[in-house]
């Protein structure tokens, strides 16, 4: 059993998303939206890292995983961005948590089963996955995606090492 914290991170708004695996049993424990405002940089910046400090002392995770920067049109909204990440993959860093990065097409293709899916598959898509009653704000459902998606890495990764020790089994026999 492992916790998952996965983080969709914003300048203006981050999403985070809890869930516990259990094999391959996945079950929702929280998610919400780190809210920053529209103050100087520095300070969302600081407020992003205390916001998933407190998330990591509140649920006590054992894995975080976060969604990669992606090529903007605007490099300055990609700047930020990149810092949002930094200071959420410090906070994580600081806790001694293992860091996990993954692209939105991956976590697309995790979720969705496509990795050019629009957001509201992806939101329908974790409803559906953690027997949700209501669909996550966005920001909220993307961060719950980026916890899936890491989970099921880990599963094929597991998986993936089961079958690699069953062959060099048969190999030596």
């Amino acid at each position: 059993m492992s916790i998952i914290l996965g983080i969709d991170p914003g300048s203006r708004i981050t999403g985070y998303g809890v869930v516990k695996q259990q094999g391959s049993r996945f079950s929702y424990i929280a998610s919400g939206c780190i809210r920053l405002g529209d103050g100087a940089l520095a300070d969302r910046l600081i407020k992003i890292f205390h916001g998933i400090s407190e998330l990591i002392t509140q649920f006590s995770p054992d894995e975080f995983a976060i969604e990669q920067v992606f090529l903007a049109h605007n490099p300055d909204s990609a700047l930020k961005l990149g810092q949002a990440r930094g200071a959420a993959i410090v906070a994580a860093a600081h806790a001694s948590l293992p860091v996990a990065e993954y692209s939105a097409r991956q976590i697309k293709q995790a979720v969705v089963g496509k990795g050019n899916a629009e957001k509201k598959q992806v939101q329908h898509m974790v409803t559906h996955i953690l027997k949700l009653n209501a669909s996550p704000q966005a920001d909220a459902a993307d961060a719950l995606a980026v916890a899936l998606c890491h989970a099921n890495t880990q599963q094929s990764l597991i998986h993936m090492a089961g079958q690699a020790t069953k062959t060099v089994r048969r190999r030596l026999r």
